[in-house]
């Protein structure tokens, strides 16, 4: 079987919860399709979630890695397109960090693409009724700084791995504590993951 890496965060922010730990939680181990899906949880911490990421890559050796990430206040399931050299924020992360505009790698790229099947995503989860569209952008947070260092690292190795970074709704229990938020059910979410793997 081949392996694929599935990464989500822990909760941040004022979010007491993040659905994307919760999925890749509960695909951990699973089969589906050709793959064996090993499921782990990043800090939300700007000089630990990258590292974090690539330590399972070496370690484990993936055949694709899909890295999710909790954007609220978009409805749709949203692959991204690009991921670009840049940490700003605004927000802290979890251990207080507030970038303002540096690079994630001094000689790296100003923006790698995604080599994740993105419209064949977006095609499969539309057809089994789970809205999405591709995004085009991934913000300078930590899941623009998680796809960028996923992305590098295969680059700078000449690896042919799919890789990329795919940002989620809320789920209807955090939509209870943030009204006004469009929101997804748990169960629909970790679909619309399966989806995406069934694609790959």
């Amino acid at each position: 079987m081949k392996k694929l890496l599935l990464t989500g965060f822990e909760p941040f922010l004022d979010f007491s919860i993040n659905p994307t730990q919760q999925i890749v939680r509960d695909l951990d181990g699973e089969r589906i399709n050709d793959f064996v899906v090993s499921g782990k949880v990043l800090s939300v911490d700007y000089k630990k979630s990258g590292e974090e990421l690539l330590r399972y890559i070496e370690e484990m050796q993936p055949d694709a890695v899909v890295s999710l990430g909790l954007a609220a206040g978009r409805h749709k399931i949203t692959p991204e397109r690009i991921a670009i050299n840049c940490d700003e924020s605004k927000e802290k992360d979890n251990r207080g960090n507030t970038p303002s505009g540096r690079a994630i790698i001094e000689s790296g790229p100003d923006g790698i693409f995604s080599t994740l099947p993105i419209q064949e995503i977006v095609d499969q989860l539309n057809s089994a009724g789970l809205p999405a569209e591709i995004s085009n952008t991934a913000g300078t947070y930590l899941c623009n700084h998680v796809m960028y260092q996923g992305l590098y690292y295969f680059q700078k190795l000449e690896l042919e791995v799919p890789c990329g970074f795919v940002h989620m709704p809320v789920s209807h229990e955090l939509a209870v504590e943030h009204r006004g938020l469009p929101s997804w059910s748990q169960g629909d979410l970790t679909d619309a993951v399966k989806q995406i793997i069934y694609v790959l």
